[in-house]
């Protein structure tokens, strides 16, 4: 019969020893995160001003930094408070912030196809279209593929926000009345819209409310019906034009490579649920205010220009995606799987497309 081995204080502590530098040395190599470490901080700037924030990202936010649980907190910033708009991009490549939400279009992402952003003229009709153009139609390949051009950034998804239609202090009944409107718009947006007369302005967002108010601006063709009661422009226009520039706003979510490869793995997926969280709640909040508020505010009249005269600004969409096509190989991709998409989606009917 073996003896049983009798255990001295000695040799418990001298096993422990080597037991335990075997485990110091595992977490160094794994590298967990420890409660008593400060947590990852991030700064985050967002395109929206304070009202709409607390819709498109802040639900989002403040879940991931409760999911977190410690490990990770991102402090919200709204539209110009750390950076001005234009200059968004630049400062999370350059790691002044680390990360942003917002459209290629208005922060000025130096890529070809940053024209694409928020609103290309006709490229949607709903909302849904959105996801399903970068998800199943080969969008998401090609903006990472554009982005991984760029050093420091990288782009991580793309979802929908509202449709693009005019609000103004002034009724529009027909494409004429287009003409000499003093509009705030995005670049791309206000580049197509020139060839009808009107003029774009470039504005900062606290900025817009005055700007109408005295004058400086006949309107905005920024967003649908939802932002424009959110965000208090209702109570300074008059008039809601229910054609549509396009059906949907598409914008991005980037951050600081350096910052983000810094992530452990973990953080990183919850950062992309936390993305996958605010994509759905702004599907539902903008499609429930679009029809809510059109039916319900009461404080707009709402216009229309008949269709068959709208249709001079969807033909004339289609020369300009062309146009847009010519200027690289990239931007003819884009263009061809939106012909594409536009085709099933006629070719499928109700409810995809009606007419």
């Amino acid at each position: 019969m073996s003896k049983k081995r009798i255990i001295t204080k000695r040799d418990f502590l001298r096993t422990a020893g080597v037991t335990t530098a075997g485990a110091v040395g595992a977490t160094t190599l794994a590298a967990p995160y420890v409660k008593a470490q400060a947590p990852i901080r991030w700064r985050l700037q967002t395109y929206a001003g304070a009202a709409l924030a607390e819709h498109v990202i802040k639900p989002s936010i403040d879940a991931f930094n409760k999911a977190a649980n410690g490990e990770m907190v991102i402090d919200l910033y709204t539209a110009d408070q750390l950076v001005p708009q234009g200059e968004l991009f630049r400062a999370v490549q350059q790691g002044t912030i680390d990360a942003a939400q917002s459209d290629d279009d208005s922060m000025a992402a130096p890529i070809d196809v940053s024209v694409f952003g928020a609103y290309f003229p006709s490229a949607s009709r709903y909302s849904l279209d959105v996801p399903v153009l970068w998800e199943w139609y080969g969008l998401r390949e090609i903006w990472e593929e554009a982005y991984a051009e760029i050093p420091g950034v990288t782009w991580l998804s793309a979802g929908a926000w509202d449709p693009c239609n005019f609000v103004t202090t002034k009724p529009i009944r027909s494409v004429e009345d287009l003409k000499g409107l003093r509009v705030f718009t995005f670049p791309t947006g206000g580049r197509f819209l020139e060839r009808f007369g009107v003029v774009p302005v470039t504005l900062p967002w606290e900025d817009i409310e005055v700007a109408v108010q005295t004058g400086e601006l006949d309107g905005i063709a920024w967003c649908g019906a939802t932002e424009v009661y959110t965000v208090g422009w209702a109570d300074i226009n008059k008039y809601y034009l229910t054609n549509n520039i396009s059906g949907a706003w598409a914008g991005s979510y980037i951050v600081n490579t350096e910052r983000w490869e810094e992530l452990p793995e973990h953080l990183q997926q919850l950062y992309k649920l936390t993305i996958d969280s605010s994509h759905y709640y702004r599907q539902h909040w903008y499609w429930w205010g679009e029809a809510h508020y059109r039916t319900t505010g009461g404080k707009l009249e709402l216009t229309t220009i008949p269709e068959s005269e709208w249709k001079q600004i969807e033909d004339e969409a289609m020369k300009f995606w062309d146009e847009i096509a010519a200027t690289s190989d990239r931007n003819k991709r884009v263009v061809d799987i939106l012909k594409k998409y536009a085709e099933t989606m006629r070719a499928a009917g109700a409810p995809y497309r009606y007419g």
